[in-house]
């Protein structure tokens, strides 16, 4: 199967970079390149990619924007590119439907990774963003809190200890050796979640478990469990929250 992308950057050098790379992939083609989020949203539209790949800082329509758009009226999933250090967005990003941040530096194989992991219906965040954004996430309270017994109530005793663990950035492997059970269960007990719960992907599973209060910030930063029976127990990798590539499934 081919993975048809949309590649948005306002700087010509970086899309056709980044053009150039993903179009060397016999698995991947590149349909459409554009300067903006207007013109990535019109493309997405036209040809109807799996993955869209854009640069959050677009002049006109940016890629928040346009990310929002795409993930309102289409199927394509969306990866955001950042320099991280000077934006600021990536918490709105996270809200329109983001399923991937990449930083622009990124290595030519972890790019291509990327997009073929977006692309299976996975998440995907690079580990340095993670640890930023996780304390961006935690650093503002949301507009308005949800209690986890308006949202929550739908999830078994095991699901919820599943979404703990996937809010403390744990692989399946490490939720496996947590829960004491077998990675093909605890890959039912995530897809459950994500159902329930009308999740798109393991991303959107940590907004929820912070939103609705399953952890909580500590003064470190970290995710700290304030309504599990697992309450306390660190991950066993010693890893930060969401660091790695966060496969959903």
């Amino acid at each position: 199967m081919t993975i048809h992308v949309v590649v948005a950057d306002d700087q010509e050098l970086v899309r056709s970079g980044f053009a150039m790379i993903l179009d060397a992939q016999p698995d991947i083609e590149v349909v459409a390149e554009a300067g903006d989020g207007r013109a990535a949203v019109e493309a997405v539209r036209r040809l109807a990619p799996e993955v869209a790949l854009l640069d959050i800082r677009m002049p006109g329509t940016d890629g928040i924007e346009a990310c929002r758009t795409i993930s309102a009226e289409t199927g394509c999933r969306t990866v955001m590119l950042t320099t991280f250090d000077s934006d600021e967005y990536v918490y709105e990003a996270l809200h329109a439907g983001a399923s991937g941040f990449l930083l622009k530096d990124v290595r030519r194989d972890d790019l291509v990774h990327a997009v073929r992991v977006v692309a299976a219906g996975d998440s995907l965040l690079a580990p340095s963003v993670a640890r930023r954004l996780i304390a961006e996430y935690t650093s503002r309270p949301p507009a308005t809190a949800v209690a986890p017994s308006a949202r929550l109530d739908v999830l078994t005793t095991r699901e919820h200890e599943t979404l703990l663990h996937l809010a403390r950035g744990l692989s399946n492997a490490e939720i496996a050796a947590a829960l004491v059970v077998s990675e093909h269960t605890v890959k039912t007990h995530v897809g459950n979640v994500l159902s329930k719960l009308g999740l798109r992907d393991r991303i959107q599973a940590v907004i929820c478990a912070y939103e609705c209060g399953v952890v909580t910030p500590s003064p470190e930063g970290g995710p700290v469990s304030s309504s599990s029976p697992a309450q306390g127990r660190r991950p066993p990798s010693g890893k930060p929250p969401l660091g790695g590539s966060g496969r959903a499934r």
